[in-house]
């Protein structure tokens, strides 16, 4: 492969153009969800030898594609699951390449991360203005609407449902 690939190393979240499809889930009681503030505090960091794009990957979905599964939304099943994700210099996800950096604890929620992982779609990374592979780090946050915060969830600030 020619294209140089770097890793986007995400602090406390994902990037702010990846932000909205996590903020979206909020209303609609499938994944993904992550406060305002939160997403102000969130900072890219960068690792390897490799030089940095000029710009980061923006998400492209209007509706997050992660489906929280039947079973565990019935339990009222929290966790956060940390994917891997390669984009290429498309904007596309790397058939195959998806893979489980940090389990949520709960194989169902990591196997519905993953497969709703395939139906991302991004704005590539840029570097002086040509697409370029990244590999990522991309959080889901598996939150129930009825089910109390999860240590470290005041950003949330949501209300319970009676």
């Amino acid at each position: 492969m020619n294209v140089q690939q770097s890793e986007v190393r995400l602090v406390r979240g994902i990037p702010r153009s990846v932000a909205a499809l996590a903020i979206a889930a909020l209303i609609i009681p499938l994944a993904g969800c992550v406060g305002d503030q939160d997403t102000k505090n969130m900072a890219a960091v960068f690792s390897g030898s490799g030089a940095r794009p000029d710009e980061l990957p923006v998400m492209l979905n209007k509706q997050p594609p992660f489906r929280y599964p039947t079973a565990a939304y019935a339990q009222k099943i929290q966790g956060n699951t940390t994917l891997r994700i390669f984009i290429d210099a498309n904007g596309n996800i790397v058939a195959d390449s998806t893979q489980i950096a940090e389990s949520s604890g709960n194989a169902s929620l990591d196997s519905a991360a993953v497969v709703g992982a395939r139906e991302l779609r991004f704005v590539p990374a840029k570097r002086n203005g040509q697409g370029e592979a990244i590999s990522i780090l991309f959080p889901v946050y598996w939150r129930h609407p009825d089910a109390p915060p999860l240590p470290g969830d005041t950003i949330l600030n949501r209300t319970r449902t009676p």
